[in-house]
C-alpha cells in the first residue's frame, strides 16, 4: 500500500518553486485542494472538506490524497500541520501487514532514480506505538513510521505537529535527502477492517528558524 502510495505521488509532474519563507502545501482552512488527487488502494476512504479542515472517513477501506511538488527539504525543513481523530484502531499492528493501518497519517515522499529505491515517511497517530518511537513498514523498508502521537488521551482535540524532514530522513536513512517530492494524508482501515475519522488541518513547508 506504502509502496503504490509512493509511486503514485512520483508519477505526477508537478513542480513547485519559490524563494518565500513558507510553503502552503493544503489550505483546507480556505477550502482549498487545488493540487491535491485522490489514489485508491482498496475501497475508498472518503475526503471532503468539512468546517475548515479535510475530513477522511474510512471504513475498511485505504485510499489517501497526494499533492506534488518537487522542494528541496534542506531549504524547508519544517512541516507542520493540524489534525484531530475520533478514536484510535485497537488491530493496529505496525509489525504486521495484517495491522498496518493508522487512524492519520500524514506522508513526505522522496522519489529517486528507480521506483523501488523511492522512500517515504509517515506520521501517524498510533494506538500502540510509543510517542516518539519509529519503525519500519511491513511492506516496504524504504518506508519509515513515526509516531507522533499515541492513544486516545487527546482524541476529539485538535492538535498541531511540527516535523523536521530534513533530519528526520537523514537519521532514518542515513544519506543527505533528495529533492521532496510530494505530501501525502491517509486515513486507512483495510487491513483491520476497523472504522476510522480524522480531520486534517492546513500543511505547511517552511524555512529553517533563525
Amino acid at each position: 500500500m506504502i509502496a503504490n502510495l509512493v509511486i503514485a505521488a512520483a508519477a505526477l509532474a508537478a513542480v513547485t518553486t519559490t524563494a518565500a519563507p513558507e510553503i502552503p502545501v493544503g489550505r483546507f482552512s480556505a477550502g482549498d485542494v487545488s493540487g491535491w488527487s485522490e489514489k485508491t488502494f482498496k475501497g475508498h476512504t472518503g475526503y471532503a472538506i468539512d468546517n475548515g479542515a479535510m475530513k477522511a472517513h474510512a471504513v475498511k477501506a485505504a485510499s489517501g490524497m497526494v499533492k506534488t511538488l518537487k522542494v528541496d527539504a534542506k531549504k524547508y525543513p519544517r512541516l507542520t500541520w493540524s489534525w484531530r481523530i475520533d478514536h484510535t484502531l485497537k488491530r493496529e499492528d505496525v509489525k504486521s501487514k495484517s495491522g498496518d493501518d493508522f487512524v492519520a497519517r500524514v506522508y513526505v515522499i522522496f522519489p529517486r532514480t528507480f521506483i523501488w529505491r523511492m522512500r517515504a515517511i509517515n506520521y501517524v497517530w498510533s494506538a500502540k506505538m510509543p510517542k516518539g518511537s519509529e519503525a519500519r513498514s511491513p511492506y516496504t523498508s524504504n518506508s519509515a513510521i513515526v509516531a507522533v502521537e499515541s492513544g486516545d488521551e487527546k482524541a476529539g482535540n485538535w492538535v498541531f505537529e511540527e516535523r523536521n524532514i530534513y533530519e528526520d530522513y537523514k537519521r532514518i536513512f542515513g544519506e543527505e535527502p533528495p529533492p521532496l517530492g510530494g505530501v501525502a494524508i491517509m486515513t486507512d482501515t483495510d487491513d483491520t477492517q476497523d472504522d476510522a475519522t480524522a480531520w486534517y488541518g492546513d500543511i505547511t513547508l517552511r524555512q529553517p528558524k533563525d
